[in-house]
């Protein structure tokens, strides 16, 4: 109970108590049951209520005036109307305090203001929470990398890529002050912060709502992380981005059985590891959750959803009078598995899943005139293709990219076009992604308070064909015949404390990971692990301690080497301190 509630249950009681002696009047017996004039003042003085210079001043005005009442053996006038009644039975004065009483106490419970330990009734429903990450980031490149990984990512972000158009030696090679590439051989050291704030509340009827915001360098799918001294520098402001939003249904909800359905946009709703997606991924759309127990220690549970991973524009392309067909691409995922309890101090889970991806891989369009007869780019750069919508609207590294755009078409107004004459280009992903994922982990409490946890998880591309892509690869630097593949692995030991909530507890963790180019969208999975994305194997080890109930902190390592392609390998290390409330 606060202090604040302490004095008005104090201050209520001295009313009331006031307030019954006030109406009766008592015989001279009856008076030495009730609570004199001077006890009460100094009770209300002792709860703050009124201060000791206020008593005094009461007490000695009712003296003189007691005093003056003796002396001239008069009583104080009655006001017109006004009956002395000289006896009231005790039964009646204790019937009316408790009535008062009883009032006053009402009023106070429905208002939740004296009554202990409540809140008003909205503050039961609404549940605030949020955490803060501070982190130190060293990324180390060894020697051997070879610069020029491109940035397929940045250019298609930036507009069509000035190319060496038909005819040139060169033909579809990105002019030099159009080219990106990613940093292969320059160490980094940054620091980085992440800030999240977050509200649920129930809304009755099994519903309930919530929303996150939270820090990031940009809309990154994928990441939180602010870097300190980024976003222009100069300690300048950073930006709020709407992290999560979502309203959600229990149909179902009890000890056996359950049903749940959410839509908007909402944390993974699948059973996995960071080998598909990141950890910080939201899922726009709606997934349908459900499980049923059974048996004794088995449950059984599926969940379904469909995401739409890009909507087209309404008004694309908005600088063309003829419009573009519609380019939406979906992502449908069915997952089904079990939780299986066979012992006291061992439990397992596994899942099976589909991830299906609509239209998200990229297509050759028609011949379209994209050529630029005069170098100038005012005209040719701005003009849209009928697949260019089909490039990834967001992507890490690591997937097989193709070129967009069929050069092939008549030069712009029959101009003729002389050799080397830039033109313009996307790039989109080469294949399609039809992931099908295993994933399975083993806990153990044989140590207890100890957990030992064993998880990994496996993923193939069924729409990978390497002959199809071979012919129009372009990514990964290969020097030869193209080695992209369509498989993943992650397997993980972890020992520990499950949850971090004492001082002193602690957690560890080894693991292994190897994604190759084409296994997943690279532009969703992992965006820590190399830097980001697939084609990547290699080595994570890290651990955590606990500093208090709600602050830890954590230190990771990972190493990490191309799988195909140009060589490539970097070692990151990340050093945290988190709180929670």
């Amino acid at each position: 109970m606060t202090e604040g509630n302490k004095l008005t249950r104090r201050g209520l009681t001295l009313a009331v108590s006031l307030l019954a002696l006030a109406t009766a009047m008592p015989t001279a017996a009856a008076e030495t049951s009730q609570p004199s004039t001077s006890s009460m003042l100094e009770e209300m003085v002792a709860t703050g209520i009124i201060s000791q210079q206020q008593a005094d001043k009461i007490l000695n005005g009712a003296r003189a005036r007691d005093a003056a009442k003796a002396a001239s053996g008069e009583s104080a006038p009655l006001p017109d109307g006004t009956k002395r009644v000289t006896y009231v039975p005790e039964t009646v004065k204790q019937q009316i305090s408790q009535d008062v009483q009883n009032k006053v106490m009402a009023q106070a419970k429905a208002e939740n203001w004296a009554a202990p330990n409540t809140h008003p009734e909205w503050t039961e429903r609404i549940r605030l929470k949020g955490d803060i990450r501070g982190r130190y980031e060293g990324d180390y490149y060894p020697s051997g990398n070879i610069p020029g990984m491109i940035n397929f990512n940045a250019m298609n972000s930036s507009g069509p890529v000035k190319v060496f158009g038909p005819g040139s030696t060169n033909a579809g090679v990105p002019y030099l002050d159009n080219y990106s590439t990613y940093d292969v051989d320059q160490n980094r050291e940054r620091f980085r912060l992440r800030a999240r704030l977050g509200v649920e509340a129930d809304l009755g009827d099994d519903f309930t709502t919530g929303m996150r915001i939270a820090t990031g360098d940009g809309n990154s799918p994928v990441s939180t992380n602010q870097s300190l001294g980024g976003s222009g520098g100069n300690f300048s402001k950073y930006q709020i981005w709407l992290d999560r939003a979502f309203i959600h249904w229990d149909a179902v909800k009890d000890r056996d059985m359950a049903l749940g359905i959410t839509a908007g946009r909402f944390d993974n709703p699948f059973f996995g590891t960071d080998l598909v997606w990141d950890d910080d991924l939201g899922f726009d759309g709606i997934a349908a959750s459900g499980r049923y127990e059974v048996a004794t220690g088995v449950t059984p549970f599926v969940t379904i959803g469909a995401f739409p991973v890009y909507n087209t524009d309404l008004n694309f392309s908005s600088n063309q009078d003829s419009k573009q067909v519609s380019k939406d691409k979906w992502l449908l995922g069915l997952q089904g598995g079990t939780d299986w309890k066979p012992t006291k101090d061992t439990g397992v889970k596994i899942g099976a899943a589909y991830y299906y991806y609509k239209d998200i891989n990229g297509k050759l369009s028609s011949p379209c005139d994209i050529t630029d007869p005069d170098g100038s780019g005012t005209t040719s750069s701005k003009v849209s293709c009928d697949t260019d919508l089909s490039r990834p609207s967001f992507a890490q590294k690591g997937n097989t990219y193709m070129a967009l755009r069929d050069l092939s078409a008549t030069p712009y107004n029959g101009v003729t076009v002389p050799v080397n004459a830039p033109a313009y280009q996307y790039y989109g992903l080469a294949t399609g992604f039809h992931e099908l994922t295993l994933t399975g982990r083993l806990d153990y409490d044989g140590f207890e308070p100890i957990r030992v946890t064993v998880d990994g998880e496996y993923v193939k591309n069924l729409a990978f064909n390497k002959n199809k892509i071979a012919a129009k690869a372009l990514n990964n630097n290969e020097t030869g015949s193209f080695e992209g593949g369509d498989t993943g692995y992650l397997m993980r030991l972890t020992v520990g404390k499950p949850k971090l909530a004492e001082r002193w507890d602690w957690s560890v963790n080894l693991a292994y990971k190897y994604l190759e180019s084409d296994a997943v969208v690279d532009g969703l999975t992992d965006s820590d692990f190399g830097m980001g994305g697939t084609n990547l194997k290699g080595t994570i080890l890290g651990g955590s301690l606990a500093l208090g109930k709600n602050v830890w902190t954590g230190l990771r390592w990972m190493s990490a080497d191309s799988i195909s392609g140009a060589p490539y390998s970097v070692d990151t290390v990340q050093a945290d301190i988190s709180a929670r409330f």
